[in-house]
């Protein structure tokens, strides 16, 4: 019989040989390119922006604006197959009477008609106002800014993250109640579209479009579906986003190449995911770095904000081994302390830690997806963990800790999604060790829509911060987490919302917590 280390072997040669053949997958053109040409002027019957307008990845000089031509957007998007002339125009005033920079580019129909336009030469740590033009059509004016300067030192960031929007649980108030909020970028950590087919609750707020999603024009309708939202377009075109991945985007709880069904074989499973990575992208602004290769997608990446922050933007499903487990809550196995389990890969966790070590920033973010705190959630005597999050991992996670504690890494905060609910933890590199030193703060967002209402707390909420010291704040409610980022402090506010069942709704601060720089540990305001 084959020892453990052979099938290993076996297994990663034969799956290099297949990745190398599934890049062919999708063959895409250049993204962003100018044209000069003259394309065919296109009349539409229908609105093509009905998609709306976005903008993210800032940096000092620029960022990325995206769209996407969709007349009949849930039905394929409503386009021919040729390729479309756009225009797009940048101002310094929302009527757009100061044009500082236009050009036009491709619609690609290979890339469903998406637009991503890379732009540079901007002036730093300012607000830009753009819109685009394809045909007899304008689009929305949307708001965007660029970052400070790597080196500027700066009063102040204000941002929020979000994360779990499934459609069919509810709507997206959140993101209208954010419009009141002075923000410079919103954060969105994965989960930005639910794959699951058709609800069989006799009472949802709003149904998918379909089976689950399988096929490249399964994910670009239900993209388009998620899109059409008019609070989420809202956010779009006031703030610039900054975007990663969980499951859901794909196929819930996989591992890279490994689907959570057993029957699934890899070569039909990567070309699932090769849609999915392709329509992620599609709708996104995303920069050229990101452009997909079969299935693959370069996701992971840094974005400074001035001397102020580094946002280490984290992707933990494409590159990690199998869950231990298996990837439902259950008392832990000796999988979970395994020395070869990651949720980054070793390539991402170098990349990481050379990011960490060279950054001069007072705050280094890490935006990523899945719970780094080891949280017991078992109210009773027992001990259960979710492998599907770093509890999986424990000693990836020990080294990530500890590396944060030798290496001596400023202030380091990990912002969290996935989990329907919010926390805030204080990171140990050991968790039973109810004396040791803390090394990160741990800021646990709750969804926009997924779980329905939720409520303050529930009936595991004593025994959950009984068995977890650790764990500073549980909530069961939907909303969003408010960040305000200054050099003297952090502070997060846990905004949640009265309903997500109803279009109208209240939104309240339910708890606030500051982070001292240099004093690891969230403190309740």
């Amino acid at each position: 019989m084959l020892n453990r280390a052979i099938l290993e072997s076996v297994h990663n040669s034969r799956r290099r040989d297949f990745l190398k053949a599934a890049a062919s997958f999708c063959v895409l053109p250049l993204i962003g390119q100018q044209t000069h040409g003259a394309l065919k002027r296109t009349i539409f019957q229908n609105d093509p922006f009905q998609l709306g307008i976005a903008s993210g990845d800032p940096s000092a000089d620029g960022f990325v604006l995206w769209t996407r031509l969709a007349p009949d957007p849930l039905n394929g998007g409503g386009m021919s197959a040729e390729d479309v002339a756009v225009g797009w125009e940048i101002g310094t005033d929302e009527g757009m009477s100061n044009i500082v920079r236009s050009g036009r580019t491709v619609a690609s129909s290979s890339l469903a008609h998406s637009v991503h336009v890379e732009l540079e030469g901007l002036q730093p740590d300012r607000w830009y106002f753009y819109r685009f033009h394809a045909g007899d059509a304008v689009s929305p004016v949307g708001r965007t800014r660029t970052a400070p300067l790597p080196q500027a030192r700066i009063d102040r960031l204000r941002f929020s993250f979000v994360s779990c929007q499934h459609f069919e649980t509810g709507y997206y108030n959140a993101y209208r109640h954010m419009l009141d909020d002075d923000l410079d970028l919103i954060i969105h950590l994965g989960d930005y579209i639910y794959e699951s087919g058709v609800t069989k609750r006799d009472d949802p707020v709003r149904r998918h479009n379909s089976a689950e999603i399988q096929s490249l024009d399964d994910y670009r309708n239900r993209h388009a579906l998620y899109r059409g939202d008019p609070d989420l377009q809202a956010a779009h075109a006031r703030h610039p986003w900054l975007v990663t991945w969980d499951d859901h985007e794909f196929d819930n709880n996989y591992a890279s190449d490994i689907s959570e069904q057993s029957h699934v074989d890899t070569e039909s499973f990567l070309k699932r995911r090769a849609c999915a990575y392709q329509a992620y992208y599609e709708h996104m602004p995303l920069r050229r770095s990101s452009i997909p290769q079969g299935p693959h997608l370069q996701l992971y990446r840094s974005v400074p904000w001035g001397l102020l922050a580094e946002f280490d933007v984290l992707d933990t499903r494409q590159y990690r081994t199998d869950q231990p487990c298996g990837d439902k809550r259950t008392q832990p196995c000796d999988g979970i302390y395994a020395d070869s389990a990651t949720l980054l890969g070793d390539k991402q966790e170098q990349w990481l830690k050379q990011q960490l070590q060279n950054s001069h920033a007072t705050w280094n973010v890490l935006a990523q997806q899945v719970m780094m705190a080891r949280v017991d959630r078992d109210p009773t005597s027992g001990i259960v963990y979710s492998p599907d999050q770093w509890s999986g991992y424990d000693v990836g996670r020990r080294r990530l800790l500890q590396f944060f504690a030798d290496a001596k890494i400023v202030n380091p905060v990990v912002l969290t999604g996935d989990i329907h609910n919010n926390w805030v933890n204080d990171l140990k590199v050991d968790f039973d060790d109810d004396a040791g030193n803390i090394v990160a703060t741990e800021f646990v967002g709750t969804s926009i829509s997924s779980g329905g209402n939720g409520s303050p707390t529930r009936s595991d909420t004593p025994g959950v911060l009984r068995d977890n010291p650790f764990v500073r704040f549980f909530n069961n409610e939907r909303g969003y987490v408010r960040c305000q980022v200054t050099p003297d402090g952090w502070t997060s506010d846990y905004r949640t919302i009265s309903t997500v069942l109803e279009r109208e709704s209240r939104c309240v601060t339910r708890s606030s917590w500051t982070v001292e720089p240099g004093t690891a540990g969230a403190q309740p305001v």
